[in-house]
């Protein structure tokens, strides 16, 4: 019998705030919860902006939380004073230039138009002719719109992050918020499985482009800048991965990342949930982080014709101010995408260890479908695999829940919020609905909140749909006043505003993640409500062994609240354990049956069967 992954933990940071505790999710639907519901929440994003660290928030801090969080201006660079170099040559009217240098600034390779004269430490130099200069500038971009973290908030305060990327602060950030969520320790998972039943799958899209990374790297010759030992390594695409296994969680199984573009996340989910299935880890931690809001790379998005420009904007709406909060309108008369850093991780679990753990089920994975999009005019256009994964998620929708059941879901869209997502995506989402006689296919799109955080994008997607089944209500995309004309409807209904989904989401089993990425990398998953997981459960193990997972899970609960408690009050276990429990060829003994490492009480088992025995 196929194993069911379980998500028994979830945690990260985008633009809305945490993820654990389901505070991202309460950030986007504020308006319509209670004071009192929202009160850890304004609290968590008070501390953690460095607005206030007491518990009694009056309505001006609230309002400068509400004015830091979600898609708005552009706050980890300064669009309106951007540096900017342009290539000059220089000439003198007396056809002689003159200036002095020290020593040691002197190029390797004198020019042979320069004299150069001693003056003690310095030298004099006369260029006679041209001379090829940079001039510094100072520009103004014309995006101005982004989703960035929660103003002031810095991750990397939280532990020793000395010359860390952006992405890695993040990494270590989500990472720890996972694994705090599950409300057990990471050491009692741990003492109850091989050492190598553990596989991390995380990476970013666009690699770490920081200053303390590839961009600083490629730039420095050409500014003037130093090579770190450290650049190289820390720019690599699957480097959270490595992060999380060498420094969080002490990890000797299986690692990586499989990329896609727009849908890496979701490409990590499947081998996450693969591994699970298939008897090869009983826990895996899966996501991914992303810090790409940084004007080189925006710059490169933008002469596509990508992203969402001020002055696009001002001609949508008739109007000489950009309105940055609305710069995303999926499925409306839009632009283009917003550009968002945002890194999220869940914790899956086999289904028999969580019973045995009493792991708090927030929902399972189904399964994720991947197809590409064959032959294509434009590498970066959409095609025709997205339909396929869209109709196989839904199909197997039907074939868990029946043709009721599949009724009983929605989708969270792409939904980037550009002209031609619009049409693509509400085309391939009608003509599915269509098929399997949905008359009216709930669909949203979160990044009108979030923007769109590239590799991690279905990761914000599925921490927002988790907290559906907590709350209840569906995230409306609140950025918008009309559907597009161009938009194919007769079956969706494109939600503008919050849809309520009956008490803690119950009137819906499932969710279908949907992900288009640049390059034909589609991807759609299939997650399954924690009720329907639990039902499902029920018919496998018992009601016997159901109610003694309830009894263990009151405990776990428990750990939870208070470890949310306490990050909402200001105080939260990063994990971060460089140079500790380090083993080496020391550390390692075998046998032909088995290998035992010094720090772990459980040997891993080595193989003892021919797997091929049949071609023997």
């Amino acid at each position: 019998m196929t194993k069911l992954p379980l998500i028994v933990g979830f945690g990260g940071m985008n633009a809305a705030g945490r993820s654990s505790g389901f505070h991202s999710y309460k950030r986007m639907i504020a308006d319509v919860l209670s004071d009192d519901e929202m009160k850890t929440t304004w609290q968590d994003l008070a501390i953690r902006m460095g607005l206030s660290d007491s518990e009694m928030l009056d309505s001006e801090i609230i309002d400068a939380i509400k004015a830091g969080t979600l898609v708005r201006r552009i706050d980890s660079f300064d669009p309106d004073n951007l540096l900017y170099q342009y290539k000059a040559s220089l000439t003198s009217e007396s056809e002689q230039i003159s200036f002095t240098l020290r020593k040691s600034k002197l190029p390797n390779k004198i020019p042979e138009n320069w004299e150069v004269e001693e003056q003690g430490s310095k030298v004099k130099i006369t260029v006679n002719g041209e001379l090829g200069a940079l001039l510094e500038d100072r520009v103004s971009f014309p995006v101005t719109s982004g989703g960035n973290i929660p103003a002031g908030f810095d991750p990397g305060k939280l532990y020793n992050s000395r010359f860390h990327p952006r992405g890695l602060k993040l990494t270590v950030y989500g990472a720890s918020d996972a694994l705090n969520s599950m409300g057990i320790d990471w050491e009692e998972v741990l003492s109850h499985i091989e050492p190598d039943e553990v596989s991390v799958y995380a990476g970013s899209g666009l690699s770490q482009v920081d200053d303390q990374s590839l961009a600083g790297m490629l730039a420095a010759p050409l500014t003037g800048g130093r090579v770190s030992s450290k650049m190289m390594a820390l720019s690599l695409a699957e480097m959270p991965a490595d992060f999380i296994n060498g420094y969080v969680i002490n990890s000797v199984g299986t690692t990586g990342t499989n990329m896609g573009a727009c849908a890496t996340f979701l490409y990590n989910l499947r081998q996450g949930m693969y591994d699970i299935q298939h008897g090869k880890s009983k826990v895996v931690v899966v996501g991914n982080a992303e810090a790409p809001v940084v004007a080189e790379v925006m710059e490169g998005f933008r002469v596509m014709g990508a992203l969402a420009q001020d002055e696009q904007l001002k001609a949508l709406d008739n109007s000489d101010k950009v309105d940055n909060r609305r710069a995303c309108r999926p499925f409306s008369s839009n632009a283009g995408f917003t550009m968002a850093e945002s890194a999220q991780f869940v914790v899956l679990m086999d289904d028999e260890l969580a019973l045995e753990l009493g792991a708090t089920i927030y929902g399972s994975v189904a399964d994720v479908f991947i197809n590409a999009d064959a032959n294509k005019k434009s590498i970066s256009a959409p095609g025709v695999g997205n339909y396929v994964t869209v109709a196989k998620a839904t199909a197997l929708a039907k074939a868990i829940l029946g043709e009721d059941g599949v009724k009983q879901t929605y989708v969270q869209a792409h939904g980037t919020g550009t002209p031609q997502n619009r049409v693509t995506e509400s085309h391939i989402l009608n003509e599915v609905a269509k098929t399997f006689a949905i008359d009216s296919w709930p669909v949203t799109a979160i990044k009108s909140y979030v923007g769109h955080s590239m590799s991690a994008a279905a990761g914000d997607q599925l921490i927002a749909s988790l907290g559906v089944w907590q709350y209840g209500w569906i995230p409306g995309i609140q950025t918008i006043d009309h559907i597009a004309d161009d938009v194919h409807t007769s079956n969706l209904n494109i939600l503008a505003k919050h849809a309520y989904a009956g008490e803690q989401g119950e009137d819906y089993k499932a969710v279908i993640l949907n992900a288009k990425g640049f390059g034909g990398n589609n991807a759609t998953g299939l997650v399954l409500s924690p009720a329907q997981t639990l039902s499902m459960l029920g018919n496998k193990y018992g009601d016997k062994a159901m109610l003694a997972y309830h009894d263990k899970n009151m405990h776990v609960k428990q750990t939870a609240d208070s470890n949310d408690q306490a990050a909402c009050s200001g105080t939260e276990n990063i994990r971060y354990q460089f140079g500790e429990r380090v083993m080496d060829e020391s550390s390692v003994s075998m046998t032909p049956e088995s290998l035992k490492l010094s720090e772990f009480d459980k040997e891993i088992v080595l193989p003892q069967t021919n797997p091929y025995a049949d071609y023997s």
